[in-house]
């Protein structure tokens, strides 16, 4: 009788970590972790910032040698065969790891020089990838100058230039929206059925409910070795949806989040999702739908539950009432962000064609569309950083076409790109941003203790911003974004790779000033947090094509086939329906 084919890949795994340590100092990024990944799967790399994901995968790509243990990779160890083992291992990195100011074609030339290809192979390797990643059309456009989801392209196609047999992908799909991350789920499932291994390190639980295998990580140690199914069962009979009136979903989560017996509540449309500590009976009535868990359930019962406390931000945060006394806002204003016809032409391009929408106090508001929708250019002109070709704008009163400085004075911005400066401390960033927005010693005093306590960012005070974790380098943005007690927020991908815990975080903060009157405007990527949202505008080709709230742009799409549409569903159908 044959051989069954997962016995042989479990017998010939295609990396192996036998109690692994790796240490940077006094940092322990890894302990002790013993692990296998079978041969010709997709493993799931999971866990929060600082995890040690990042150095996992840099020690199977064979740049980082182990502190303690050993790793075996493709039956060899990387640094005893002196890199050998590269020529066989495709690796990915987190951040763009291309030359921004070289071409699609450039960039290719350099990795082949890497690779040692010659002209006959490189050749007809550019023609099968260029191909492969749909860029062929692309080719001397600058790196720089493509979408987000052409750069993941890119950044594979290079990394599969030497044909592997193991492909590392640190976080491929940070700062991708659904079409291109589909696309390079499409890509990686066509590797996978040539044979190829992949590891894809994800902050994004739903990505990693597609692999077949996952290693969770927390603190440099392995909680979770096994397939995602197995990790979603810890929670089975705790996970319901409590189906509540339009508009009270963000009060209904917060009051479910504040029992005792709730481990976790966060918003879906208009119903919130709850996770128990227990098995039921901890809920009661029929408002209570006991529904499948997900990875992210049980992710998060296993890290400890979501925060609870009090939002520290918003307390001390002014009324509108006192933003008018201030001099930072107008507490007649019941809709603060205005927008009319907004236009942006670069040449013959059109960024932004006549967006129309609007945004009360107390409302979050989704801004939402592919890579190069037209998305961040539309933030620029209402934070008044753009100037329009045309329409119109305010923001709290302001017109950000008459009086641009005193309307950015009544809006807080967090840019897409880590917008502080890296050189500076974490100290020296607040005390920076304070003064940019003109707050009195005394007032600046009061606001940067308050961020510090808030962020928990006493310990890097004195650390410069671009060393800091991912998550506390977005707390840091958030921060001073905030100083001033803004009357609008300006969100534009805040949770863009940060992990579960973290994301609750942020949008604990955010739930908590929309309490005192803010008016938020966001942007993301990531469709479960577009469920937060009051209302979502969808753009696409710099146009405005659907707007509701997230149910009702559900229920657009929704079909025999697909009764139950989730908003990826819904994002994805929308844009190809208004392409057809």
């Amino acid at each position: 009788m044959a051989a069954d084919p997962k016995d042989i890949a479990a017998a010939h795994p295609a990396a192996r970590v036998i109690e692994v340590g790796r240490d940077f100092g006094a940092v322990k990024a890894l302990c002790g972790i013993t692990a296998q990944l079978p041969a010709g799967n997709i493993l799931g790399l999971v866990g929060p910032d600082g995890a040690g994901k990042t150095t996992l995968i840099r020690l199977l790509a064979g740049l980082l040698d182990p502190t303690s243990g050993s790793v075996e990779v493709l039956g060899r160890t990387p640094s005893a065969e002196g890199g050998a083992t590269q020529a066989e291992v495709g690796y990915m990195p987190q951040r763009f790891g291309l030359y921004e100011d070289l071409s699609v074609l450039d960039n290719l030339n350099l990795y082949a020089n890497l690779r040692a290809l010659d002209r006959r192979a490189r050749e007809q390797r550019f023609a099968e990838l260029l191909k492969f990643t749909d860029l062929t059309a692309f080719t001397e456009r600058l790196a720089g100058k493509l979408s987000g989801g052409m750069k993941q392209k890119l950044g594979l196609a290079c990394a599969l230039l030497g044909r592997p047999r193991l492909l590392l992908l640190d976080e491929p799909g940070v700062g991708v929206d659904p079409l291109s991350r589909r696309e390079l789920w499409r890509m990686v499932s066509e590797l996978l059925a040539a044979g190829v291994t992949v590891v894809w390190s994800t902050a994004y639980l739903d990505e990693a409910e597609r692999c077949s295998y996952l290693w969770l990580l927390d603190r440099g140690r392995l909680l979770y070795d096994g397939p995602p199914d197995g990790l979603s069962s810890r929670v089975q009979g705790r996970v319901f949806r409590r189906h509540v009136t339009a508009g009270h979903a963000r009060q209904i989560a917060e009051e479910e989040l504040a029992r005792d017996e709730v481990l976790d509540a966060v918003i879906q449309g208009s119903s919130v999702r709850i996770v128990l500590k227990g098995q039921a009976p901890a809920v009661q009535g029929g408002d209570y739908e006991p529904v499948e868990p997900r990875l992210e359930d049980a992710y998060v019962e296993l890290l400890g539950g979501a925060h609870k406390a009090e939002s520290q931000l918003a307390r001390g945060w002014p009324t509108a009432a006192e933003r008018a006394t201030q001099g930072n806002g107008a507490a007649a204003e019941s809709t603060l962000v205005h927008s009319h016809g907004l236009t942006k032409r670069f040449g013959d391009f059109v960024a932004a064609d006549h967006v129309d929408f609007e945004v009360r106090a107390g409302e979050i508001y989704g801004l939402l569309g592919p890579n190069g929708a037209g998305k961040s250019t539309t933030f620029r002109m209402l934070c008044g950083l753009l100037k329009p070709t045309s329409g119109d704008a305010s923001v709290a009163g302001v017109n950000l076409l008459n009086a641009p400085s005193r309307a950015r004075a009544r809006l807080g911005y967090m840019a897409q790109k880590f917008s502080l400066y890296g050189d500076l401390s974490v100290g020296q960033n607040l005390q920076y941003f304070a003064d940019i927005y003109g707050l009195s010693r005394r007032r600046k005093d009061e606001r940067i203790e308050a961020m510090t306590e808030a962020f928990e960012l006493q310990p890097h005070l004195n650390s410069n911003a671009a060393l800091l974790p991912l998550g506390f380098k977005q707390r840091l943005a958030l921060a001073c974004a905030t100083l001033h007690a803004p009357a609008v927020l300006f969100l534009d991908e805040p949770t863009s790779g940060v992990d579960p815990l973290m994301r609750r975080e942020f949008w604990h903060h955010i739930n908590a000033l929309t309490g005192k009157g803010v008016a938020v405007v966001v942007t993301t990527h990531f469709m479960e947090e577009a469920e937060y949202c009051d209302r979502i505008g969808l753009i696409w080709r710099g146009r405005k094509i659907a707007e509701g709230t997230p149910d009702e742009l559900k229920a657009r799409v929704a079909t025999d086939e697909m009764p139950e549409p989730t908003m990826e569903d819904a994002f994805i159908a929308l844009v190809e329906r208004e392409g057809a």
